[in-house]
């Protein structure tokens, strides 16, 4: 098996209320548009993720906070983010996907995974959820291979329009994993900037509104991939973001269906060169129906390709 996708219907029945962005329409778009361009793909039952597994990054009281408040109608984390009665077990089987193809990649049972799961995650940091996000999928998934299977290096490579402030809070003191971003700037969550480097190994590439798909591509090329090279990461994992779409309404980044395409090729090459050929990737934003058909198909074509 060259390439595993995994989801949950409970993903489909977080509900964070009537017309906001991230909604079960979102999930439901790029299954079906999955399910159409590549029939013969295996997907899994993504399993519901532990409490232990959660604490590798979270704190106690933001794990109760998700999963123990009792919840009636719609309760608000924040401004933007929201949690309906199906929403804490949506986030463990989110989380879940990502430990579950991490584990399937190191047994050797494929090279690439794609988790179609919501809610999104690179925006909860270690104590609070925020920005669409319950837990912080990724970071889960990315300290489950280094405590887990004993991983020295793991990569976390993020596209999403919006900076991933959570998973670098999480991993910002953390060697053993590199987070790069290429994010617009100035936008949602106001983090981000080239000059934060954690210890050493935070990497970002903030790019103005309307950069379209030349400075995308020149981020990567010249800054992101070299940096993703020299840490010669032994796993690599995704953000796939595809809200920095044309179409997208959140943001202004104008890239095409084509550009996610090009850079999961990039990143593959690498996987391909460093780590086995072990890449797992997790939906993260998009609020474009359309570009969310488009960009899946485009971004797990490429995944399945280099397989």
């Amino acid at each position: 098996m060259k390439l595993a996708l995994y989801t949950h219907r409970a993903c489909l029945e977080h509900d964070p209320g009537r017309g906001h962005p991230e909604s079960p329409e979102r999930l439901a778009a790029v299954i079906e548009a999955l399910q159409l361009a590549h029939p013969g793909s295996e997907w899994h039952e993504a399993p519901a993720a532990t409490r232990s597994q959660l604490a590798r990054v979270h704190d106690d009281t933001m794990i109760a906070s998700v999963l123990d408040a009792p919840i009636h109608g719609l309760q608000r984390l924040d401004a933007d983010t929201a949690m309906s009665a199906q929403s804490p077990e949506a986030a463990l089987r989110a989380v879940g996907a990502a430990i579950a193809a991490v584990d399937a990649l190191i047994a050797g049972e494929t090279q690439r995974a794609f988790c179609a799961t919501r809610p999104p995650g690179h925006h909860a940091t270690q104590d609070t959820s925020m920005g669409f996000c319950l837990f912080n999928n990724v970071a889960v998934a990315a300290a489950h291979a280094l405590e887990q299977h004993g991983l020295a290096r793991v990569a976390i490579a993020d596209f999403d329009v919006h900076h991933g402030n959570g998973t670098q809070d999480i991993f910002a003191a953390d060697p053993r994993v590199l987070y790069l971003s290429s994010h617009q700037s100035p936008l949602y969550p106001g983090t981000g900037a080239a000059a934060e480097h954690g210890v050493g190994n935070i990497v970002n590439a903030p790019l103005p509104p309307r950069s379209g798909s030349g400075a995308f591509r020149a981020a990567w090329t010249q800054q992101l991939l070299p940096a993703i090279d020299a840490f010669r990461p032994q796993l690599l994992l995704i953000s796939a973001g595809f809200d920095a779409h044309r179409l997208d309404p959140l943001a202004d980044l104008n890239l095409e269906a084509d550009d996610y395409a090009w850079i999961t090729h990039e990143l593959c090459a690498l996987a391909d060169r460093h780590a086995q050929g072990r890449v797992v990737s997790l939906l993260e934003g998009g609020y474009s129906l359309t570009a969310l058909r488009e960009c899946s198909v485009a971004h797990v074509g490429a995944l399945l390709a280099d397989a």
